[in-house]
């Protein structure tokens, strides 16, 4: 009967942590035994979401569990963003092209090296005079550079997107606003 009761408790528990147990004179079980399985060593991790709440990964058993990392009364602890940096295509980018010249990634590594916010994001943006979905990848192409070199400096880069011609910030039926709206902005997560 105990043997049954073991093999029983082994499936149920998937052999993780089990105790072997016997019956006494009375019927009751007790557990004589416990099995540990040792693995790696568990490094908590807090890490900022692109909307800004931190969130935390528990060691409670379900590997990869995500919870909102949350004060005292319980509240996610969230941090506002604002927009703390637009670079201007055209000074850090040649036409058509994602790659950034060296001067240009001195001052974005000096930029983020000084910024002090906790988390950053990185979008891209275009003009309107190519096709959307090359738009969208060299926007995200862009906003990828610069979020690299972010990173290389020790930035903690959240997200980054490409948001294409969709996102203007001024008229694409001038020069001058097809130019204002080739940039990619930084948002900092304070």
């Amino acid at each position: 009967m105990a043997d049954k009761l073991i093999a029983t408790a082994r499936k149920m528990l998937g052999g993780a942590v089990v105790a072997a147990m016997t019956l006494t004179a009375a019927g009751a079980v007790s557990a004589q035994e416990t099995r540990q399985i040792r693995g790696e060593a568990y490094v908590p991790t807090i890490w900022v979401d692109p909307d800004g709440c931190e969130h935390w990964v528990m060691d409670d058993g379900a590997e990869g569990y995500m919870t909102p990392h949350v004060n005292r009364q319980g509240i996610p602890v969230c941090h506002t963003g604002s927009l703390c940096g637009m670079l201007d295509s055209d000074q850090f980018f040649k036409t058509n092209q994602a790659s950034i010249h060296a001067s240009g990634r001195a001052r974005l590594a000096e930029f983020f090296k000084s910024a002090g916010a906790q988390a950053y994001m990185v979008t891209g943006h275009t003009d309107s005079r190519a096709s959307d979905e090359y738009n969208m990848n060299l926007s995200f192409r862009r906003a990828t550079a610069v979020a690299k070199i972010g990173a290389s400096v020790g930035a903690n880069i959240v997200d980054v997107r490409g948001y294409g011609e969709r996102q203007p910030r001024a008229t694409n039926k001038t020069s001058a606003g097809r130019a204002e709206n080739r940039r990619v902005e930084i948002m900092c997560i304070r």
